[in-house]
């Protein structure tokens, strides 16, 4: 009966793959197989010197940088980001925490994080979307690596403009003071991963380390979903 409403409910719902909009099989969540085996992946962290690392030098001391994901313009990363988070399926975002999770656990060599920090957004902009996308990421990461993921320390204090349309230095003065650290003191010297839906030129993930580092001296590393070179 169960299998039966689901059938019924299928037809009147039809579960789509987020990446391709084909059908998906029972045993799929929101990615189908055939999107998961050929996902555009970054490898970088296996890299230490990698492109992404590049993009901080000379602007932030940043232990390790990282993403899952190349994101190219109309290909099925940007489709995947515009579902979790226009479409409301924040899901998507975990999975795919979950997926990067266990590509990460299977490299030895990196640091020993002591918590994940999800970017946040500002209040206004969250009861709007009703979830934060990258905290969600952070929570599949959780799933895999065990690592406990907080929210109360590093808070977003101004409501920004989006940055999408912004040059670099544009960004970066827009942003530099938009965030906050609340009781540093949980942090203090500890190893943490901070993560993020998608990274551009780095200007979020920027003014987010230089807070942390300056009210709590971290050694962070960063991750994200995607990577948009």
């Amino acid at each position: 009966m169960k299998d039966f409403l689901s059938d019924i409910a299928s037809l009147i719902y039809p579960r789509v793959c987020v990446a391709c909009d084909g059908s998906l099989f029972k045993h799929e969540q929101h990615i189908c197989n055939t999107c998961y085996v050929t996902l555009p992946k970054t490898n970088y962290h296996l890299q230490k010197d990698n492109p992404l690392q590049r993009v901080f030098y000379g602007r932030v001391d940043v232990t390790l940088a990282s993403s899952f994901l190349f994101f190219h313009k109309k290909g099925m990363v940007q489709k995947m980001l515009h579902a979790l988070k226009y479409k409301g399926k924040p899901e998507v975002a975990q999975l795919l925490g979950k997926w990067y999770g266990e590509d990460l656990k299977q490299n030895n060599t990196l640091p020993a994080f002591d918590y994940i920090i999800p970017v946040p957004l500002h209040k206004k902009r969250q009861q709007k979307r009703g979830y934060n996308q990258s905290e969600y990421f952070a929570n599949g990461l959780n799933e895999v690596l065990d690592i406990p993921v907080i929210t109360h320390v590093l808070t977003k204090k101004h409501f920004t403009e989006t940055q999408t349309h912004k040059t670099r230095e544009e960004r970066a003065e827009n942003i530099l003071q938009s965030f906050a650290v609340e009781h540093a003191e949980v942090i203090y010297n500890k190893n943490v991963l901070l993560v993020d839906d998608v990274i551009t030129t780095g200007a979020t993930l920027e003014a987010c380390m230089i807070q942390l580092q300056k009210s709590a001296k971290v050694n962070v590393s960063v991750a994200s979903i995607a990577y948009a070179q």
